[in-house]
């Protein structure tokens, strides 16, 4: 997973996030990754349109975004 994150970094491309937060809350969101640390990633977050930080622990699953066929 972590490949995936820092290719996102270099190609500035945003890609989608499964992630479960401390209190166990599940939530999906399209974020750009700006760093990526031993533990934590920085990102600008689409879904919430702010910067935040994420735990590498607590993220589910990452993937490029989806692009619709037309679009």
């Amino acid at each position: 997973m972590k490949g995936i994150l820092l290719r996102a970094v270099n190609s500035n491309n945003p890609i989608q996030m499964i992630y479960q937060s401390n209190e166990g809350t599940i939530s999906q969101r399209i974020i750009k990754v700006l760093a990526v640390a031993d533990d934590q990633i920085k990102t600008y977050c689409y879904t919430r349109k702010q910067f935040r930080t994420f735990k590498l622990d607590n993220i589910l699953s990452v993937a490029p975004v989806r692009k619709k066929v037309g679009a």
